[in-house]
């Protein structure tokens, strides 16, 4: 019998490394049942959402994703640093994933944390095809006895594509709130008639409506927790004694959520996969796109109601949280939907040319919300110990710091302020008045140091992703800054972030609210090589 020869040995176990570190994922069209009628998705492995990974820090990873579509598709990484071949974005990192073809991604993980995974062709992440991506650190002191995905996200009553072309004929025709004549009388009433008529001519004049929240809303949206409605209640169970992570992934098209466990406060421990100095909190907001960690110790024999309200209080999600499967706890009702003021605009009231800028959210909640969560320069109190936890009712950009220092940070090499902006009545964003059709890409140097000025100069929100690099958010932490991949930008506001041209590449640069993205909200990024 004739030996095996080194390099069959070497082949083979090439081979064995490659199993135990690939995954298969195969995309394709499934019916599905969540609201009493036959909807079609567009899943992994025919999962909603797509079956979660674990990776580990510093594992070789191999993906092979089939398409079974008859359109293309593809996958993108949400947060992960790899290079910008493997990124996933058709017409800037690859061509995309074929029907009937399969592409391979293959990279090194760098790093750990909750991060998630979506498509990125079309509206197929909005039919379903995203998933949580959960990477282990090389070490973990004193882990939590019990650690959930909740994966949030806004499943479509209508086919997407029909709800974007019905935007852009009519901005507005998913406000099913709009204030009525009764509502005029009554503001008669309460406020006399020369103040209610000087509001409704204001808004009348930037064509809005102080009821205008959000693009599209809960009466076009089913909203899910792991897949999950209210109805079908999804469940997670403790033991006494134990703490609980929540890993909490915000996978929505279009929909920010104010997160609340009724009867348990929960102590943030990280932001976008990345560990910030613990807080504790009632309440936080996370923006499309965006990951939150938390720790909760809940009481034994008693069930809490995970709640996720929508941002405009048209729905819910919800799950449950239980230490036994029956034991439930009572829904939150909706808070009221406040009316946006003309003073909620700031600075966007008669400062600007363009008065089709569609009115948002208060940028704060009402009553609720400390100051800082409302200005993101506002004065942040230096010297203030962290030894013990800090404790707030609302989470703000403001209470993130950096669990370490960035031993990175310094000045920035140059400046960059991109404003964003946009024209309600045709429904198109945009940076800088220009689509992406229209766009030059930005170029900066490998190794520059940029401040980015987030300049937005439309009355809602855009959380702004940078594929494949950082975004330190200055918050006035310095070193401490939070660094994240996802910076929600609202109403009127600038945000000052610090980016590091640390990775090589062509990369893409947009707001994640998945319809602004689709009408020009999108750049293309290149990192250069000195020399190119």
């Amino acid at each position: 019998m004739t030996s095996l020869t080194p390099v069959f040995l070497l082949w083979l176990l090439a081979c064995n490394i490659c199993a135990a570190d690939t995954y298969r994922l195969l995309i394709g069209e499934k019916t599905i049942n969540l609201t009493g009628k036959n909807q079609q998705a567009v899943l992994a492995n025919g999962s909603l959402p797509a079956p979660t990974l674990h990776w580990h820090e510093g594992e070789q990873v191999t993906l092979r994703v089939t398409n079974t579509l008859t359109e293309d598709t593809s996958l993108h990484w949400h947060g992960i640093i790899l290079p910008y071949q493997m990124d996933g974005v058709p017409g800037i990192s690859f061509d995309g994933i074929a029907p009937g073809e399969t592409f391979t991604y293959h990279f090194k993980v760098q790093q750990n944390g909750t991060y998630w995974y979506h498509g990125h062709s079309g509206m197929q992440e909005q039919m379903g095809l995203y998933g949580a991506l959960i990477i282990d650190p090389p070490h973990e002191h004193h882990p939590p006895e019990r650690d959930y995905a909740i994966i949030l996200s806004d499943w479509p009553e209508a086919d997407p594509h029909r709800t974007l072309a019905r935007l852009k004929k009519q901005s507005d025709y998913y406000n099913f709130q709009k204030r009525t004549l009764f509502d005029f009388f009554r503001d008669i009433r309460q406020l006399g008639f020369a103040e209610t008529m000087a509001d409704r001519l204001a808004w009348g004049e930037m064509r809005m409506d102080p009821t205008d929240w959000a693009d599209v809303t809960g009466a076009t949206y089913h909203f899910l927790i792991n897949g999950h409605t209210p109805a079908m209640d999804w469940t997670a169970l403790f033991k006494a004694g134990e703490k609980v992570r929540l890993r909490f992934i915000n996978a929505s098209a279009m929909t920010h959520f104010d997160i609340s466990i009724p009867g348990l406060k929960m102590r943030v421990t990280a932001a976008d996969g990345q560990a910030v100095k613990p807080v504790d909190v009632d309440e936080f907001r996370i923006a499309v796109a965006e990951t939150y960690d938390v720790l909760v110790e809940p009481k034994p024999d008693q069930a809490y109601s995970i709640f996720a309200e929508a941002m405009d209080r048209s729905g819910y999600a919800s799950a449950t949280l239980t230490p036994r499967n029956g034991l439930k706890a009572a829904i939150p009702a909706l808070r009221p939907r406040g009316l946006l003021t003309l003073a909620d605009m700031g600075a966007m009231h008669g400062s600007h040319g363009d008065k089709t800028d569609k009115a948002a959210e208060h940028a704060h909640h009402a009553g609720h919300s400390p100051a800082a969560a409302d200005n993101p320069h506002a004065a942040h109190v230096h010297g203030t110990t962290m030894a013990d936890i800090e404790s707030y009712p609302v989470l703000s950009y403001q209470q993130l710091r950096a669990a370490e220092p960035n031993p990175d940070w310094m000045p920035p090499d140059r400046e960059i302020t991109l404003r964003l902006t946009g024209n309600m009545t045709r429904y198109i964003w945009s940076f800088d008045d220009v689509k992406y059709a229209d766009a030059e890409p930005i170029k900066v140097r490998y190794g520059e140091h940029i401040r980015f000025h987030y300049v937005n100069e439309t009355m809602m929100n855009h959380p702004i992703h940078l594929h494949g690099l950082w975004q330190y958010l200055d918050n006035g932490n310095g070193p401490y800054n939070p660094k994240k991949h996802v910076i929600n930008v609202k109403p009127g506001a600038t945000v000052n972030v610090d980016v590091f041209a640390d990775a090589e590449g062509e990369w893409a640069f947009h707001c994640h609210l998945l319809y602004h993205m689709d009408t020009g909200m999108f750049r293309k990024f290149v990192v250069e090589k000195t020399g190119q």
